[in-house]
């Protein structure tokens, strides 16, 4: 695995993502109870900004018609997406954030 730094795990909010680049990779980092999560940003049904949507009960919506993805998995729990997204795995070490983007 080869992590690199997203953020600093000062600069989330919770259930609030943040967008970061990691190479040629968007993703959507997001804090939920203690945990930390990215998924790639980018909705498997309209190719839209996840990061741009809301987070509830540990799932994402894509703003733009709703679709809504489990943060853990990526797997859809809400229509109209029926396709995943990819999530990466987190880490944090002291106030950095890093996630592994294969």
């Amino acid at each position: 695995m080869a992590f690199e730094r997203a953020c600093a795990l000062s600069e989330l909010t919770a259930d609030t993502p943040l967008r970061v680049e990691l190479g040629d990779v968007d993703v959507a980092v997001v804090r939920h109870g203690d945990d930390v999560f990215a998924i790639e940003d980018e909705c498997s049904h309209a190719a839209v900004a996840l990061s741009e949507g809301d987070v509830e009960d540990c799932t994402i919506e894509c703003w733009l018609h709703g679709s809504r993805f489990d943060l853990r998995t990526g797997d859809p729990t809400g229509l109209p997406a029926t396709e995943p997204v990819p999530v990466f795995s987190v880490k944090v070490d002291g106030d950095d954030v890093l996630v592994d983007i294969p």
